[in-house]
């Protein structure tokens, strides 16, 4: 940022907006922005339907247009895991990414929070507190993909 300008004052200038309302989403459009985050190419209606089965959504507008969207899935005392966040590669590094991380944690209300984070990515969640696990598994209905884009040894 310019100018020793703050994250915060960084959000704030562009007039974020930050929404876990599903009506009005254009599903194609986020697909767009996932495959350019970059997080792969994501179908519209998996997605879709993803994001309504997840109790925590929040998406990011930036002068009404959206910038970008998380989602989690949360017991809502114990344990909440954020499986997506995903945010348009221009916005990214103005804090953006953590006002969304904070908001799905803020609406999740759980006590500890896991997430689920693309190779590369672990250097952004570590700013946010996030320490690597030592015994989380996966396993993966494409499993040699999985491995292929570094999730799985």
């Amino acid at each position: 940022m310019a100018g020793g300008e703050s994250a915060a004052t960084g959000v704030a200038a562009l007039k974020l907006q930050l929404s876990p309302q599903l009506d009005g989403i254009d599903w194609h459009w986020l697909a767009n922005v996932f495959e350019r985050a970059p997080l792969g190419s994501r179908d519209p209606a998996l997605l879709e339907t993803s994001f309504r089965n997840s109790q925590v959504c929040c998406f990011a507008r930036v002068d009404g247009v959206l910038i970008g969207a998380g989602r989690a899935l949360t017991d809502r005392v114990l344990w909440t895991v954020i499986y997506d966040l995903a945010l348009l590669p221009e916005h990214q590094g103005k804090g953006l990414g953590k006002a969304i991380m904070d908001s799905l944690a803020q609406q999740a209300g759980a006590a500890n929070v896991m997430l689920y984070a693309a190779p590369g990515k672990q250097p952004f969640y570590a700013k946010l507190g996030f320490r690597p696990m030592k015994t989380a598994m996966a396993k993966f209905a494409n499993a040699e993909g999985a491995q292929t884009r570094g999730m799985i040894e």
